[in-house]
């Protein structure tokens, strides 16, 4: 039995829909709900560092860097007095380490000088929070060190979580973030990240969406994932911390109720490249089930409407030929 033409296009169309949907979804499962790498909470790494042996290397070096573009005043760099004292927190917290500020026109300079190949992507960034994304990618991979959203200051000495290859800040409630951030000079992992800028810089209508996915934190996870799928797997009963695991370190941040506790970060007043469509993505996230239910519903109606509305004009009556006096006698 042949099915009619439009009904076969509807088909088709639908089955491309649902692969196309169900990719996405896995694609926001790898996003927010399961990550690689090694997680670690900050008492962990505390505590590792105050019982650890001399046998111990520090591979990430005392550099911390921040960013701040003024994108609302350009050229005056003169940082709002909270961020600023959050900033001399961390300095007396930290005296042995090298501070490093950069400003948009440093931030750019730097990019010309050292990865000129990059500069009229960065130029051509739709919203300027996105070249305060890819500078802090490139700094990681040149010099290695931290790297301090403003917004974040500090508790105490942050010389324990300098004996990690690199780590990425984990929130637990999602992606990854890219808010702090830690690393050795030249880490393959940074060299991938700043590979892949230009290959996922994709305008997705919504700021949000094209922020996140083409600099920000979704497209740090996601290339988080791309890394560690290439990496060979850690034989069982192979201790990690002796090289056997090429796996990297996720440290924990996660601020709510029963999670490990803050023992180095604190966060202090952000939102400055909040847009429009924010407050959409925010409330989906804390309503996540019941906005996919909706989702699967609103597909299941769908097809189901498609389906009835093909069945029904198939069960018409079909309009009969005129036939001549001497045939109906």
């Amino acid at each position: 039995m042949r099915l009619p033409l439009k009904l076969t296009v509807f088909v088709v169309v639908l089955v491309v829909g649902l692969g196309y949907v169900i990719s996405r979804l896995l694609f926001f499962k790898q996003i927010f709900f399961e990550h690689a790498g090694l997680a670690i909470t900050q008492p962990q790494a505390h505590a590792a560092y105050h019982g650890a042996n001399d046998t111990r290397t520090q591979h990430i070096p005392k550099i911390v860097h921040q960013v701040f573009h003024n994108w609302h005043e350009p050229g005056n760099d003169t940082l709002p007095s909270d961020w600023a004292a959050v900033r001399q927190n961390c300095q007396d917290l930290n005296p042995g380490f090298d501070f490093k500020l950069w400003t948009e026109k440093a931030s750019r300079d730097f990019i010309e000088t050292e990865y000129p190949w990059f500069l009229r992507t960065y130029d051509r960034y739709r919203y300027p929070v996105q070249r305060v994304d890819a500078v802090r990618y490139f700094l990681l991979l040149h010099y290695g060190g931290l790297y301090l959203d403003l917004d974040n200051g500090c508790k105490t000495d942050l010389t324990p979580v300098l004996y990690y290859p690199m780590w990425i800040t984990d929130a637990g409630r999602g992606a990854l973030s890219n808010n702090v951030l830690a690393t050795r000079p030249h880490h393959p992992f940074w060299a991938l990240v700043t590979q892949s800028l230009m290959r996922y810089n994709w305008d997705w209508f919504f700021p949000y969406v094209t922020i996140s996915y083409a600099s920000g934190q979704w497209f740090v996870t996601s290339v988080w994932e791309e890394y560690h799928a290439l990496l060979p797997r850690p034989s069982p009963g192979h201790d990690h911390d002796h090289g056997h695991d090429h796996r990297q370190h996720r440290l924990m941040m996660d601020d709510r109720g029963g999670a490990a506790p803050s023992v180095f970060f604190t966060q202090e007043r952000g939102g400055t490249w909040i847009n429009w469509d924010n407050r959409l993505f925010l409330a989906i996230g804390d309503h996540l089930l019941l906005f996919l239910a909706t989702l699967f519903g609103g597909i299941a109606l769908a097809v189901w409407a498609g389906v009835r509305c093909f069945r029904r004009r198939g069960q018409g009556y079909a309009r009969l030929k005129n036939r001549t006096a001497s045939t109906m006698i």
